[in-house]
This record gives C-alpha cells, sequence and structure tokens, in this order.
C-alpha cells in the first residue's frame, strides 16, 4: 500500500483536546481513523516548530488518504495540514528510469 506522511499543528481548541485526552488519546484516535479509511497506521509522532504532528500511514490510494486527511480537517481542530504523498527507494528508481526529458522554461 502507498505511504502518506501528514503533518499537521493544532490550533488553541484542538490544543485543549490534546491536553484533556493526552497523545495517547489522541494516537487511538488516528489509528482508528486510519482503519476507517482503509489505512492503517504506521508511525506516530509530536514535534516541536512550525508542525506539532506528523502521521504516517499506509492507504489503498490516494483518494483513502485525502478522505482521511478531510476527515481529519474537517474537524477544526488544526491550524494547518498538509498531506505529502511518500516513495520507496524502489519505486523512486522507476521513476527515475521511467522520467522522458523535458525542456526548461526558455531554453
Amino acid at each position: 500500500m502507498p505511504k502518506f506522511m501528514f503533518k499537521a499543528a493544532y490550533n488553541a481548541e484542538g490544543l485543549k483536546g490534546l491536553r484533556k485526552e493526552k497523545a495517547s488519546g489522541r494516537e487511538k484516535a488516528v489509528i482508528a481513523g486510519c482503519e476507517a479509511h482503509g489505512g492503517k497506521l504506521d508511525a506516530f509522532y509530536y514535534a516541536l516548530g512550525d508542525d506539532d504532528v506528523f502521521v504516517i500511514a499506509d492507504f489503498p490510494d490516494t483518494v483513502h488518504a485525502a478522505a482521511f486527511a478531510t476527515a481529519v480537517a474537517a474537524t477544526g481542530a488544526l491550524s494547518h495540514a498538509r498531506t505529502v504523498a511518500l516513495l520507496t527507494v524502489g519505486e523512486m528508481d522507476k521513476a527515475l528510469h521511467d522520467s522522458k526529458a523535458f525542456r526548461a522554461p526558455g531554453a
């Protein structure tokens, strides 16, 4: 299954909820959310900086990953969120092998 990274920052309401549920409570919610959308949680991390949460999960395809991301965003608990499709080394090697020449602007 393809892997996706989700990174997000909580807004004030989201941080209040995090304090109430604790990090372990949010991890359980993310596991359930991934599974409800056909996915499986691979890693869940909190971070310091511009983003508070990093989630790596497997989903059958981009539609399932987008459905999960949209459901999370719809809670209103985040100030911002981004979804990134991840490629394995083998997938990137295939992409590099299959890539065709492309003309740069103005060239």
